[in-house]
């Protein structure tokens, strides 16, 4: 009877093995995401040094830090591969950059013009999109710059170049290659607004006599990771990833430590 009834018990079993699939394991999972998100071996992640709340270099050493560096890094440490950050002065160079195949994750703000192409996570900061004027513009409010003869300064293929882009009726927009180049242009050219991410407009405005800060925003900036599309094996790890950095303090914690003011946790949940 004993012998009966462990062969019944073990056929049960057996049977339910073969007809209940068994979920994979964690180990399972990171090593296809490391297949699909690192191909080649590595984590080529791009960086767009154009955004000071994202990243920047250290003035003494170079090296590279803020809240993307740390994410990479992150990633890295968790799918078990070397990291290598893939510099970029611009978030449009870095979305060209994907023609050929250069990176193999990114830290991009949300905008469906990109979404053909990139698979993103859920956001996890939130910024601002401002504008700076001359201190003396009769320009007082962000309903003011989309007027004829109103000149705006806007870094190429930046979230808010694409954004303004489709939005804007009557202003010109006046593009320049890189995000380190457009407040120059804009005092050099004496264009009439500079459109930008608020964090770097308020460093500007330190930086050159004359300028201010319109009040207000004209965009919510959706900062996210992305990774090119068919990449699917990849994309739902990385969507879980970034929404555990969020829970776990990891991205607060970053920005406090680079000290970077002015940019919202992005709350729980995809906003593409």
């Amino acid at each position: 009877m004993l012998r009966l009834a462990l062969a019944v018990a073990m056929l049960a079993f057996l049977g339910a093995c073969s007809t209940t699939p068994m979920a994979p394991s964690n180990n399972t999972d990171t090593k296809l995401a490391a297949a699909a998100l690192a191909p080649t071996g590595k984590l080529r992640a791009a960086i767009n040094f154009g955004n000071p709340v994202l990243a920047a270099k250290d003035a003494a050493t170079g090296e590279a830090r803020g809240v993307s560096v740390d994410l990479a890094r992150e990633l890295g440490r968790r799918l078990g591969v070397p990291v290598e950050l893939v510099s970029y002065d611009a978030a449009g160079k870095v979305v060209e950059a994907l023609k050929s195949g250069a990176w193999d994750v990114a830290f991009l703000a949300i905008d469906p013009a990109r979404a053909a192409e990139i698979s993103y996570t859920p956001p996890y900061v939130v910024i601002e999109g401002a504008y700076l004027v001359p201190r003396d513009s009769l320009i007082r409010s962000n309903e003011d710059v989309d007027r004829p003869g109103v000149r705006v300064a806007v870094a190429t293929g930046s979230a808010y170049d694409l954004y303004l882009s489709r939005v804007i009726k009557q202003a010109t927009l006046v593009r320049t290659p890189t995000s380190g180049e457009v407040t120059d242009m804009f005092v050099a050219q004496k264009l009439e607004v500079r459109a930008g991410v608020k964090q770097q407009l308020e460093a500007d405005a330190r930086r050159i006599p004359g300028l201010r800060l319109l009040e207000g925003r004209f965009m919510v900036i959706n900062q996210a990771m992305g990774a090119p599309r068919g990449r699917e094996a990849g994309t739902g790890y990385l969507r879980d990833f970034i929404e555990q950095m969020k829970a776990s303090g990891f991205v607060a914690a970053s920005l406090a430590r680079n000290h970077v003011e002015g940019a919202a946790i992005a709350p729980a949940g995809d906003a593409r």
